[in-house]
């Protein structure tokens, strides 16, 4: 049997999240990979993949909430909101010399908390069955509904003044399918000068940050590759609520029968969002999630 784990990835810029897949598949020997939360290929960082039955859990780790570490230049904007796409416009070099620290830190602030967010158009929504990015390359026009998201941190660490540009180094803390790179175009936006993205590294994924994820190269050139592996039951202890089940209720799970709770009150106190049974020794049985009157089980690890 193939080992099982979950990789915490550093990408390197230059390739897409699906090139890392198939660089791993290639090293471990295995189709069964997977990776939570698509990093555009000039971002670097934090890239969680999934091994085998890892997989199973790549869904519910996405939904973490996560960090970033970008540059947003203000006083262009480019039709990706990155520096790799088409200059749209430039700001006049007055303009920006008029925007004091002040302001920016009032729009900034504007672009904290509950807030709805149009998506990046180079983004892998899909539209009408297609995804976004590619109608943009096929010169199509196209309008993204926006979406309620959580910016639960957007701090800027340092500021840097050109002739015709401002550059932020910010730290932005988000909910899921937050774009850094729609927040960067709101900012300009909103300060009437453009802005875009020039750098962009995840430096966290919920439990998993970038301190121990592993370079790419140096997982390829690992004499023990499947030793970067984390393994199932480390993952839940780490990334889920965990509720430990009693040997009889882990027969009920092995043989793929719902665990007969016989006090509602068992059920009630259970949170909404999948909660990680395990045995007395540790040992991942599945993942659960209450739903109404009863316990649905997501994905079932025992053998």
């Amino acid at each position: 049997m193939n080992p099982a784990g979950l990789l915490i990835i550093d990408k390197p810029s230059g390739i897409t999240s699906h090139g890392v897949v198939s660089v791993i598949r290639r090293t471990l020997h295995t189709r069964k990979v997977g990776h939570a939360g698509t990093l555009d290929p000039m971002a670097t960082g934090v890239l969680i993949l999934g091994v085998d039955r890892a997989t199973r859990v790549l869904g519910y780790l996405a939904l973490s909430d996560k960090e970033y570490i970008a540059t947003i230049r203000l006083g262009e904007s480019t039709v990706t909101d990155d520096s790799e796409g088409v200059l749209l416009s430039a700001a006049d070099p007055a303009v920006l010399r008029s925007i004091s620290d002040e302001a920016i830190a009032a729009e900034v602030t504007v672009l904290t908390g509950e807030i709805d967010q149009v998506p990046s158009a180079v983004s892998a929504i899909k539209v009408d069955g297609k995804r976004a990015h590619a109608l943009v390359r096929a010169g199509e026009d196209f309008v993204l509904k926006s979406r309620r998201i959580t910016v639960q941190g957007f701090e800027v660490r340092a500021t840097r003044r050109g002739l015709d540009f401002i550059d932020l180094d910010v730290v932005v803390n988000c909910s899921t399918g937050t774009y850094v790179r729609a927040l960067a175009r709101d900012l300009g936006v909103a300060l009437r000068v453009g802005g875009h993205l020039t750098a962009l590294r995840r430096s966290r994924i919920g439990a998993w940050s970038q301190d121990e994820a592993v370079e790419l190269q140096a997982f390829v050139e690992s004499p023990d590759p499947a030793g970067h592996l984390v393994g199932l039951d480390s993952v839940a202890a780490r990334a889920f609520r965990t509720r430990e089940v009693t040997n009889a209720e882990a027969q009920f799970i092995r043989t793929g029968r719902v665990i007969p709770w016989a006090e509602p009150s068992a059920v009630g106190s259970l949170p909404a969002e999948p909660v990680a049974l395990v045995s007395d020794q540790g040992r991942l049985m599945a993942l659960a999630q209450r739903r109404g009157a009863d316990v649905k089980y997501l994905a079932v690890f025992a053998e």
